[in-house]
């Protein structure tokens, strides 16, 4: 199928489940569109029994979408873009130290635990991985992805601060995991060893060169946007900053989602405060919330009718459960550490600790970098385990997120 029709229905699957879900489900937007697309898929399996050719065809449909090439290279710039130009300066001042930790060392120690962990479950259960593609998945499953709660976190009535670490964490550990995640896959085609001068050399050239190229990038923009006044050109000039310097960080190898957060943030600050009118603010702000909504019905759509594609069985479920557990308690474990140093400047209680835990959703980016994976270093078996562990992210921590925030709120 074209590339037109294929959007075109994706659109209308889209708002086709966000109608069912708004008028009968009521649940979370996201969360809901993705359980009524994984009950559409299910529904085309049910039926894929009496008639073969019906999963096959819809398979065939889905295979022209590159998930991973769509989300990667165009939807995550959009989706890091508007959700930093909403988050202010002052409040990730009074939340630096926790932010900077979480994003940084808190990927680390998880993509280091995770690989390990995973590398002696399934060599347990038989399957031949090695540990480098191990650490491969413990990259791409480390970053969170909690904007399916973040309105769920909103009505349970979560102080600022703790929404702050929430977002700050999930904008900038995006960028970071990308980063560890491409440092790794480098080293597994090319075969050369780990070392730390390998990855921190790498790392340095595609994080800091993302943040400065979008800090150079946003001031620009801000001085374009402050010199003129009318609403229609200032929101060009943004859509215009996000598309060119998405592709530019592209071209020069530097970090593209780093870059967007940093261009988001200067335009959602010093943009929107000293360069735009308020009608111009307020045009900005409208237009990339609907970016952003439509973007995520969009990503949770496909993400349930990535269930069509994948391949499971019996002993590669028991594994992808026992991995959930154990990435749970890892993710526990990755804050817990930092939090030692962070209550040092700033407040941490073990209740933070724990919401932060079940809190940090995977998401799209995880199913996404899982398909960039090369078939001969287990691609099938990484994309299987990782959809498996979105989804319970998503539908149970999702769905339980504002209960466990009651519970633990002081």
């Amino acid at each position: 199928m074209e590339l037109f029709p294929l959007i075109s229905l994706l659109i209308v699957l889209s708002a086709c489940f966000a109608y069912v879900n708004f008028r009968y489900l009521k649940l979370p937007k996201t969360i809901g569109l993705m359980f009524v697309s994984l009950l559409f898929s299910l529904g085309i399996i049910a039926v894929s029994n009496f008639f073969p050719s019906l999963k096959t065809n819809v398979k065939l449909l889905l295979s022209g979408i590159h998930f991973s090439e769509l989300l990667l290279e165009v939807m995550l710039s959009f989706m890091l873009f508007a959700g930093a130009i909403h988050i202010k300066f002052k409040d990730l001042k009074a939340e630096k130290l926790s932010i900077l930790l979480f994003s940084t060392i808190s990927v680390v120690i998880s993509t280091i635990l995770v690989g390990y962990t995973s590398f002696y479950i399934l060599n347990l259960f038989h399957f031949n991985v090695t540990l480098l593609q191990c650490f491969l998945f413990g990259s791409l499953i480390s970053p969170t992805d909690p904007i399916a709660v973040f309105s769920i976190l909103k009505t349970a009535g979560v102080t600022k601060s703790l929404e702050t670490k929430i977002a700050g964490e999930s904008l900038f550990n995006d960028g970071v995991a990308v980063v560890v995640f491409i440092s790794i896959l480098q080293l597994a085609k090319t075969g050369d060893e780990i070392s730390i001068t390998n990855v921190l050399t790498f790392f340095g050239k595609e994080a800091l060169g993302g943040i400065l190229m979008g800090g150079i990038l946003g001031w620009i923009a801000y001085k374009i946007i402050a010199s003129i006044d009318n609403y229609n050109l200032e929101v060009l000039i943004t859509l215009a900053l996000v598309m060119g310097g998405y592709s530019l960080a592209h071209y020069i190898h530097v970090s593209g989602p780093l870059a967007m957060v940093i261009a988001g943030l200067i335009t959602g600050n010093h943009g929107k405060r000293l360069g735009m009118s308020n009608i111009t603010a307020e045009y900005v702000d409208k237009f990339w919330e609907l970016i952003d909504e439509i973007l995520n019905a969009l990503l949770f759509v496909l993400i349930g009718l990535e269930l069509l594609v994948i391949k499971v069985n019996n002993t590669l479920f028991l594994v992808s459960s026992i991995i959930i557990i154990a990435a749970l308690v890892i993710r526990y474990v990755s804050i817990f550490i930092p939090s030692i140093l962070i209550r040092l400047k700033e407040k941490i209680t073990r209740k933070t600790i724990l919401i932060l835990t079940w809190g940090g959703l995977r998401g799209g980016i995880s199913i996404a970098l899982a398909l960039s994976i090369p078939t001969e270093l287990g691609k099938d078996i990484w994309v299987t385990i990782t959809y498996i562990i979105v989804c319970f992210s998503i539908l149970v921590q999702g769905l339980t997120i504002g209960k466990v925030v009651n519970r633990l709120k002081e």
